[in-house]
């Protein structure tokens, strides 16, 4: 387990992560956030590296837990979510 939060992680390991996930950067971000907002990450024109560089300033952008396991990963919300990839 990684604690993002206090060992955020680096760009190409994010990146990992999405493929992983088979989603877009913009997919993995927690728009509840103040900082998604104060940031301004809800303009569409903002392509993937931009919002990766921004989670990985701001790791509590990024959406949690994300599950890694036999090389596919899961968004951990709702918990039943992970169980297709144990």
């Amino acid at each position: 387990m990684i604690d993002y939060l206090h060992t955020p992680p680096a760009a190409a390991e994010l990146a990992g992560l999405l493929r992983q996930l088979g989603m877009p950067a913009r997919g993995l971000l927690r728009t509840g956030e103040a900082e998604y907002r104060s940031l301004g990450l809800d303009d569409p024109a903002l392509d993937d590296a931009a919002l990766i560089a921004a989670m990985v300033a701001h790791p509590i952008l990024i959406e949690r837990p994300i599950v890694v396991a036999h090389g596919k990963a899961a968004i951990g919300r709702p918990p039943e979510a992970v169980l297709a990839i144990l």
